[in-house]
């Protein structure tokens, strides 16, 4: 059988090292940091004083400070304070209310906010979380007509709804108030922005929209709406600021760039998850065991994160929504291990699917520029994470399709170079159905075309052999041994990493090898014994298939490497070691 490995590319990437001009010695002493942390901020395009204090030094009081109207007032968004004062009237008149989220993270966060939000308010609030596979994506016609059976006053959507034409006409047909809080893009026709029939529509996207941040996360969009909801109704600013975490939670999990506002609630979100008192998130954190006081944006991301969006996958968004509004330990125990053990499934179904991949493409499609694998038994909701990591091996715009009730369904996931919507528009023809954008896109079709689907794809495919190289980007050519203990601290300076605020990658060549040691019991770590080429000793590891790392070594003694240097702490000892993210042998 296939084996899957992630190193596939290692020794063939382009490694890139960034060329951004700034005096990093000027901004190091105005800012009493050093020129290496200087470069780094350059390097993600944070440029002038304003901009690298915020990045450095921005806090919450900086962002929502009343006084301030022209920084991140949530009264700029277009239709919040009309949102706000629709719902208030609702509530005082014991109209009720319908949350519809999304099944995503995202979603589930900007459902929780509502929902508690709206409860504290005294509202009639309940909600509603479509199907992954029964329903799709967003609010349907179904849904629109179940509110009305239960006689529902207003719509309120989260996360999704800006799409929804015919849905939300439909709602208003019915004699429901309708209010959509969303962030994703707005279809235009020319100039003018298409929009759903609404009595409010809270999305920074729209045209008419001055707020100076666009990338928020619908939980953001939702979180706003409460602090206008608190502060209309003279509820303490300390109530919102208390959910903040549930925002920056929806940030990281729905990959929304950590710049600017972003990286500020995240920030500030992780800090106050120390003392959070959500006893379901407390529970999910222990049951992966994660300390709580320490949560970093990649706990968020890879743990956290996928737990309470496997519930959407394999059953039910609303399991992971129940677990973060239960107050009861044992109820809340139960849930968070129900979700913890849908993860664990999920994964390993996952890597079935990953292998079985693997076999099609290694076998039959190595030559195409355009990967299209049908793995017709794969749950669909695993089609996109199987595109993604197929679209990390082989660095080639990836489809994985799978069976679905009405034909096949599949997610695709692109490189740089290759518009995956546009190339799915000059092949409509075969196609039910689909969406997306450059990087990413969703779509069914008939099973009797999937093959007459891969072949025009790879037909039409404009692609090079440059564009199969991935670029790995350098922040700084460091010698290992300019690392010292105060640096790795001053790094600490530069987190939450994440999209748009990457992990630093510093780089050395020239790296003689003493010693490699595979490590753990599924041999998936190397321990390094380095010298450089000054004659310091050092210290590093690699995560990565252990035996696979041996054989591409072979007799190599020699490697240059990308790394990032960390604190080893064992036995009461601290000691600097380096983490290897790529590596070549020379």
């Amino acid at each position: 059988m296939t084996k899957w490995r992630d190193t596939k590319y290692m020794t063939t990437a382009k490694w890139m090292l960034y060329a951004k001009k700034a005096d990093f010695n000027g901004i190091g002493t105005h800012f009493h940091i050093s020129p290496v942390i200087a470069r780094i901020i350059r390097n993600r395009d944070v440029e002038g004083e304003t901009a690298i204090d915020r990045y450095l030094n921005g806090t919450l009081d900086q962002l929502y400070d009343p006084d301030r109207k022209d920084l991140y007032s949530p009264h700029r968004l277009k239709d919040a304070d009309l949102a706000a004062g629709l719902l208030l009237e609702k509530i005082r008149q014991g109209k009720r209310i319908r949350i519809v989220g999304d099944y995503d993270i995202d979603g589930v966060c900007s459902t929780y906010l509502l929902y508690k939000g709206l409860k504290r308010l005294g509202a009639a609030v309940d909600y509603e979380i479509p199907d992954r596979i029964k329903d799709g994506y967003g609010i349907n016609i179904q849904i629109v007509e179940a509110a009305a059976e239960d006689s529902i006053d207003t719509i309120l959507t989260c996360d999704n709804g800006i799409s929804a034409i015919d849905q939300m006409k439909r709602a208003r047909e019915l004699g429901m108030t309708v209010i959509v809080t969303d962030h994703h893009d707005i279809v235009k026709v020319g100039e003018e922005d298409v929009l759903p029939e609404a009595d409010a529509i809270v999305n920074p996207k729209q045209s008419a929209d001055t707020y100076p941040w666009k990338e928020i996360c619908g939980g953001m969009v939702a979180y706003k709406l409460i602090q206008i909801l608190y502060e209309k109704a003279g509820i303490d600013r300390e109530e919102w600021l208390a959910m903040i975490e549930f925002a920056a939670i929806a940030t990281v999990g729905d990959v929304m760039k950590l710049q600017d506002e972003n990286r500020i609630v995240v920030k500030e979100g992780l800090r106050r998850a120390a003392q959070t008192k959500s006893v379901g998130l407390r529970k999910l954190v222990e049951k992966n065991n994660l300390d709580i006081t320490a949560l970093s944006a990649y706990h968020i991301g890879f743990v956290i994160g996928p737990c309470l969006n496997a519930g959407g996958r394999l059953q039910t968004a609303k399991l992971a929504l129940r677990l973060l509004l239960c107050e009861d330990e044992q109820l809340a125990d139960e849930l968070a291990q129900e979700l913890k053990d849908l993860n664990d499934q999920r994964k390993d179904m996952t890597a079935d699917g990953l292998v079985q991949a693997a076999e099609q493409v290694e076998a039959k499609y190595m030559d195409d520029k355009v990967l299209v694998v049908f793995l017709p038994d794969c749950h669909e909701s695993l089609a996109g994470i199987i595109a993604g990591r197929l679209r990390e091996k082989y660095h080639k715009p990836s489809f994985v399709l799978t069976r679905a009730e009405d034909g096949v369904k599949g997610s695709g996931r692109s490189i740089e170079g290759y518009h995956m919507f546009e190339a799915l528009v000059e092949v409509k023809g075969l196609l039910s159905k689909f969406g997306g954008h450059p990087m990413a896109a969703g779509l069914s079709l008939p099973e009797a075309n999937v093959e007459q689907f891969r072949l025009e794809l790879n037909r039409r495919a404009a692609l090079t052999e440059e564009d199969f190289v991935p670029r790995i980007w350098i922040d700084v050519p460091m010698p290992m041994s300019y690392v010292t203990e105060e640096l790795v601290q001053e790094l600490e300076l530069l987190e939450p990493f994440g999209q748009g605020n990457e992990k630093p990658q510093f780089a050395q060549k020239d790296l003689r090898i003493r010693n490699a040691r595979v490590l753990g019991r599924n041999r998936n770590a190397v321990k390094l014994s380095l010298v450089t080429p000054d004659g310091t000793p050092v210290e590093a590891m690699v995560f990565t298939d252990g035996d696979a790392f041996l054989e591409e070594m072979g007799g190599s003694r020699q490697m240059d490497a990308i790394y990032y240097p960390g604190i080893n702490e064992y036995n009461g000892n601290r000691t600097i070691q380096m983490v290897v993210k790529e590596y070549r042998f020379v």
